[in-house]
């Protein structure tokens, strides 16, 4: 049976390796492309870059013998450069189709729910909700 303990000492005996450097490390392997830093993680084919822009860390790429792939679509690049625009191009969609669907439902759409369905806050602001009747017509 092995205790934690004995686990513990076993990890001090072994030497300690960084993984995943920040591109700001001087031991990290950097490929910098226009707009963007490559950083390499591990394997050899394909071999596994984070891909940062600016400060931020957008995705990974791939680098195979005969082209670049990004991991998001099935297509083969011949550069870099491509994969990492290709990857960021669907990060930006992908965050904007994230942002309409995380907003909460407004008190009309709320409306349009079963009472069932609602959740308590939802309830109370139903509660609170004052519907703006501009366009009513006496029939």
């Amino acid at each position: 049976m092995i205790s934690p303990f004995s686990l513990q000492a076993a990890q001090l005996d072994e030497p300690t390796e960084k993984i995943l450097l920040p591109p700001t490390d001087s031991n990290a392997e950097v490929m910098e492309i226009t707009g963007y830093k490559l950083v390499y993680v591990n394997g050899a084919c394909p071999r596994n870059y984070r891909v940062y822009k600016a400060h931020s860390m957008i995705g990974v790429i791939f680098q195979h013998i005969t082209h670049w792939s990004n991991g998001v679509d099935s297509l083969r690049y011949a550069e870099p450069i491509d994969a990492a625009v290709g990857l960021d191009e669907f990060m930006k969609v992908a965050r904007v189709s994230t942002t309409a669907t995380e907003r909460p439902p407004t008190e009309e759409e709320l409306l349009d729910k079963e009472f069932d369905a609602l959740t308590s806050d939802e309830w109370e602001r139903l509660k609170r909700y004052v519907p703006q009747a501009k366009h009513l017509v006496a029939a």
